[in-house]
């Protein structure tokens, strides 16, 4: 059978060092609403965007310009039925010198066609990856979610959040 777990390739003229650098500075390609370090092991960030998609990451695998793995901790989303998609799951960053340039291979281990938010987050992650940290690595700037303070009350009570 098919893997079915979502995944994208791209191929940049960059460096590993300078593709592994730029996955780390998720505040440059994914959301400006980034809080914690996301360029260490063991580290945690919460990402937000409104009250729409909240989700607490650990990275939980950081091997220097060859590959960053997320583990997804705690997630909501307001559009589904389920509010929990993603939680368990696991994002690998895949870093390759090959002859054509520095492939970076993205899985998200989980995000299959079965999830009610398949069709959106499939969408939001080729933007994000083929767009967004593709430019971020060729150019220097990416295109994230602008910094965006509000973030749902309840999911601050239920998570221990820090008030903003």
């Amino acid at each position: 059978m098919k893997n079915q777990d979502y995944t994208t390739t791209l191929i940049v003229p960059n460096s590993t060092a300078e593709v592994f650098d730029a996955i780390n500075h998720v505040k440059g390609w994914w959301s400006e609403s980034i809080d914690g370090r996301t360029d260490e092991p063991d580290a945690e960030f919460l990402y937000h965007y409104k009250d729409v998609h909240v989700c607490k990451i650990r990275i939980v695998e950081f091997v220097p310009n060859e590959k960053v793995v997320w583990l997804v901790l705690e997630n909501h989303f307001n559009f589904t039925d389920d509010k929990t998609e993603w939680k368990g799951n696991k994002m690998v960053f895949e870093i390759a010198e090959t002859d054509h340039g520095t492939e970076l291979k993205f899985t998200q281990h989980g995000l299959t066609p079965e999830y009610e938010c398949y069709n959106v987050c499939n969408d939001a992650w080729t933007s994000y990856l083929q767009g967004s940290l593709k430019n971020l690595i060729t150019t220097g700037k990416g295109n994230p979610n602008t910094k965006d303070e509000t973030l749902n009350e309840e999911l601050i009570q239920k998570w221990n959040l820090p008030q903003k």
